[in-house]
């Protein structure tokens, strides 16, 4: 029972420092490179079979959020985006 409650708290501290964090990538100048490749598309085709898990895709599935376009303006409003990190699953 120990165990489970360990990995259980684990779990949420992951997801609140992962949102927290695109929350600062997103709001902050000097990380505009990485900003260009998260909201940016890959040329060409996608490969066969089941797309792996992303860490956008985690933190949009957490957030309860659907689209990216409407996590990363929601990031942009820092009070926002910390009530939304306070109040995860």
């Amino acid at each position: 029972m120990w165990y489970v409650n360990q990995r259980r708290e684990l779990l949420h501290t992951i997801k609140i420092r992962k949102v927290a964090y695109l929350g600062h990538v997103l709001r902050h100048e000097r990380y505009e490179l990485l900003q260009l490749i998260m909201m940016g598309k890959v040329a060409g085709r996608r490969g066969v079979g089941r797309r792996k898990k992303s860490w956008l895709r985690n933190i949009r599935e957490w957030t309860g959020i659907a689209s990216a376009a409407e996590l990363f303006r929601l990031a942009k409003d820092r009070q926002e985006f910390t009530k939304l990190t306070a109040n995860l699953r």
